[in-house]
């Protein structure tokens, strides 16, 4: 591995091999919305957040949309902040583990690895069985179409979708942002364009008997009961924000690391507020909230609220049917784009916990061309493969357990976050009228609300009769709510796990990789060069120059590590040099 030497700078502390340098603020943002899926979110959610928990939320359901906005936004400024402390692509297991310890730190970044992988299983359910419908309706292919209910033909399509994302984001970053480009733009222009439609047709007085006309107190949610219908219509809601966080796990893979990826999780939330805002009240407003029909209260349209308007909304003749093809085709690239930016974190958090020992260090291991974790993502890319099969195997109806499953691990993870944040500052808490508010104020708020929607959306997910499939049957695992038991089970398996490599190898866990810290100290001004802010033992990041000197700046000269030799060809560094993130008596 070789490292670049700029000049007469102080010594760096070598990063983990990732390609910095390589996505802006705009491609970060891009990333960021991209992994929340916004049109697939939508179809796949809507009709549970309507439907709310024991007493239905209604036309309130873009209140619960905004509701579920700001601990979002609280977490978003509690992420900006932490990273700007330390930029670490392990992001909440870093952190995690700096402020309240190793056990804490481990959970967190399991929290972020298990809600990633039991996602994919949905994700590559809804590209698998949306590639026959689209593929079916634009070619008059009833047959293909009719493939989109065939439970072997959505699985072997999904497992393909979940390999083919896997081999873009293990080919580089730069290029899964590019793909991330075309994806998201058809799929906002659009949502857009559908929610434009429909409250046209309301507002014209084109619409249906039961369309409603919009009104400013379906965004206030404060007259529903909390624990029957907030809470866990909330857990849902925030299944739909989930995902701009991908924007902080590339961290060092981006420009201004400290500031940039924080940036572009706060743009993030904003415009998915605006965007879930206009399509949630156009969708209620065409459509109505009743239970029949392409009501969006009726279960029968729980699974995709869009493919139920859609017929109705743009009609049945040829324009009507390119227009549901566009529509069918927004989700299906919706699912595939967040599938691949789904791997793109889960892969980052397992790379940062290798490289301090919390899982083993083959994990750590990086591509010298692509500079992208290999073993991170591929493992991740089988994993979720596997996943998706015993889901699969176990019951389809299991699938739709995972949404509320995974807005309890979502609620974990992040609401852990806010209070690291207060945590990690409190010892520079007070130095301003800013850090109370946005290091200790906004984190905490977040991180009590996403308690209290844990805590009373759990309590909802345990009836066993909370979840039924189409056929009005009860989707249970032992007797117990399916999304309970996904939820708090797969949470549990981390525990099972941190012990069994705790007792393997214990480094980590004694606090000799990964040390506590708190942001007690700022370096000074040095002669030569700007003032850094950061934890003690953060330092400056290198930037890492592949072994064929492809990403070599102009004007720079390459070292290798290990000889601290200048590299000027090549042909002068060892045949393989693939040992990232190891001390030289640790390599084979």
């Amino acid at each position: 591995m070789t490292n670049t030497v700029p000049g007469s700078r102080p010594e760096s502390v070598d990063s983990k091999g990732l390609k910095s340098g390589a996505l802006g603020l705009v491609s970060s943002v891009v990333v960021g919305v991209a992994s929340t899926a916004p049109a697939y979110s939508l179809a796949a959610s809507l009709g549970f957040i309507v439907v709310g928990g024991t007493l239905a939320a209604g036309v309130h359901a873009p209140g619960i949309v905004l509701l579920a906005f700001v601990p979002m936004y609280l977490i978003a400024v509690a992420y900006q902040e932490l990273n700007k402390a330390e930029p670490d692509c392990g992001t909440t297991f870093t952190w995690a583990s700096r402020a309240f310890g190793p056990i804490t730190g481990w959970m967190g970044g399991w929290g972020i690895i298990i809600a990633d992988v039991i996602v994919m299983s949905n994700l590559a359910q809804i590209a698998g069985s949306y590639t026959f419908t689209f593929v079916g309706t634009l070619f008059s292919l009833p047959a293909v179409t009719a493939l989109a209910s065939n439970t072997v033909a959505t699985l072997i399509a999904g497992l393909l979708w979940i390999a083919a994302m896997t081999w873009i984001c293990y080919r580089g970053i730069e290029i899964s942002a590019r793909v991330q480009y075309v994806l998201l733009g058809f799929e906002v222009v659009i949502l857009l364009f559908f929610a434009g439609f429909a409250l046209t047709k309301v507002y014209t007085g084109n619409a249906e008997p039961y369309s409603l006309i919009p009104q400013w107190n379906w965004f206030n949610p404060f007259g529903l009961d909390f624990a029957q219908t907030i809470a866990p219509a909330m857990l849902t809601a925030i299944f739909i924000y989930w995902g701009w966080d991908t924007a902080v796990s590339i961290n060092e893979e981006t420009k201004n690391p400290e500031k940039t990826p924080g940036r572009a999780a706060v743009i993030s939330t904003l415009l998915l507020l605006v965007t879930y805002a206009v399509v949630t009240v156009a969708s209620i407003a065409f459509a109505g909230v009743g239970d029949k029909g392409i009501g969006l209260a009726n279960p029968a349209n729980s699974a995709d609220v869009f493919s139920a308007i859609g017929p109705t909304l743009f009609g049945s003749g040829p324009v009507g049917t390119i227009l549901m093809t566009l529509l069918g085709f927004s989700i299906l690239t919706s699912a595939s784009a967040s599938t691949q930016t789904t791997i793109l974190p889960t892969a980052r958090t397992a790379l940062s916990m290798a490289v301090y020992k919390a899982i083993p260090e083959r994990f750590a291991r990086i591509h010298p061309r692509f500079l992208t974790p290999t073993w991170s993502t591929i493992g991740m890319g089988l994993v979720s493969a596997l996943f998706f099969v015993l889901f699969t195997w176990i019951s389809p109806s299991l699938l739709l357990a995972l949404i509320g499953s995974i807005g309890l691990m979502i609620a974990f993870y992040y609401g852990l976050t806010g209070f690291v944040c207060v945590w990690f500052y409190r010892k520079t808490l007070f130095r301003s009228f800013r850090t109370v508010i946005f290091r200790g104020v906004f984190p905490f708020v977040g991180g009590v609300i996403l308690l209290a929607v844990f805590i009373y959306g759990l309590i909802q997910f345990v009836a066993p009769d909370w979840l039924q499939d189409a056929n009005g049957n009860n989707v249970t695992i032992f007797g117990i709510g399916a999304e309970a038991v996904v939820g708090v089970g797969g949470l549990l398996i981390g525990l099972v796990l941190m012990g069994i490599w705790w007792l393997i190898k214990p480094d980590f866990f004694k606090g000799e990789t990964l040390p506590m810290r708190s942001d007690d100290l700022v370096l000074a001004n040095v002669e030569g060069g700007l003032a850094g802010f950061g934890l003690p033992d953060s330092g400056e990041f290198a930037t890492v120059i592949a072994p064929d000197l492809s990403n070599l700046p102009p004007g720079q000269t390459a070292i290798n590590i290990e000889t601290g030799e200048r590299v000027n060809t090549p042909s002068e560094l060892p045949p393989t040099d693939t040992h990232y993130g190891k001390a030289p008596e640790e390599r084979e």
